[in-house]
């Protein structure tokens, strides 16, 4: 089975996409895919051919995520979310076993909420702290994007906490996770983000700010950009 998902997946190479994913996932070198190989498969193509191999077996799934390609890595995460509804703790311990593997944003994105965020809905939550304070960059994105599960529940507290602790982090791409997050909490309650902000002005990166705001109207985001918080 393992051999056969890799054969069809390959077979989809396009190598004008590879070109195209090679410079938006930054894969030069110091860049933070440096490496990266891909094959320049769209996400809803992979998703289809993940659909014929749910029951591909959990060692299998690991022999994937260590493969060098891109689109290998995200189809073990895309057959792993497909999972854990059937399994959820064998697939959520598995995810956290491999957590470092699953190294780019898109990969985090489309598997952390599915997977560690909804397990962690009704349970301790101790994993996504440990996690948070990781010097690993995966591991910290997966932290604060796994709060989207709680966001939708109107469960603020972790999200908050977990973005007060990534405030003082250097990589753009959690300042960007972290203002995600924030928005998606405005979403639901404005007054919790605004509370938030203005509590942390002085230490939010303004990348996170601006992420954060985008959707404020004009006029109030210029205010909060500035740090003008009066009515």
């Amino acid at each position: 089975m393992l051999k056969s998902l890799i054969l069809e997946l390959n077979s989809l190479y396009s190598r004008e996409k590879s070109e195209h994913s090679k410079r938006f996932f930054k894969t030069g070198k110091g860049e933070y895919g440096e490496g990266d190989v891909f094959l320049g498969i769209p996400v809803p193509k992979v998703r289809e051919v993940a659909k014929k191999y749910k029951n591909i077996s959990f060692p299998n799934v690991e022999k994937i995520l260590d493969s060098k390609i891109h689109e290998h890595r995200l189809i073990a995460g895309i057959i792993l979310t497909n999972n854990f509804k059937s399994n959820p703790d064998e697939v959520f311990n598995f995810y956290i076993k491999n957590a470092k593997k699953f190294n780019n944003w898109d990969l985090v994105d489309v598997t952390a909420p599915k997977i560690v965020g909804n397990f962690l809905i009704n349970k301790n939550r101790k994993t996504l702290y440990n996690f948070a304070k990781s010097k690993n960059l995966w591991e910290k994105r997966i932290a604060i994007v796994s709060t989207y599960s709680f966001i939708k529940e109107k469960d603020f507290g972790d999200t908050l906490k977990i973005s007060e602790i990534l405030l003082s982090d250097k990589h753009d791409l959690i300042h960007k996770a972290v203002g995600w997050m924030l928005r998606e909490v405005w979403k639901k309650n404005e007054k919790v983000l605004e509370d938030f902000i203005k509590l942390n002005y002085k230490n939010i990166p303004r990348t996170t700010l601006r992420y954060a705001i985008e959707r404020f109207p004009e006029n109030k985001r210029k205010k909060f950009l500035k740090g003008d918080f009066k009515d």
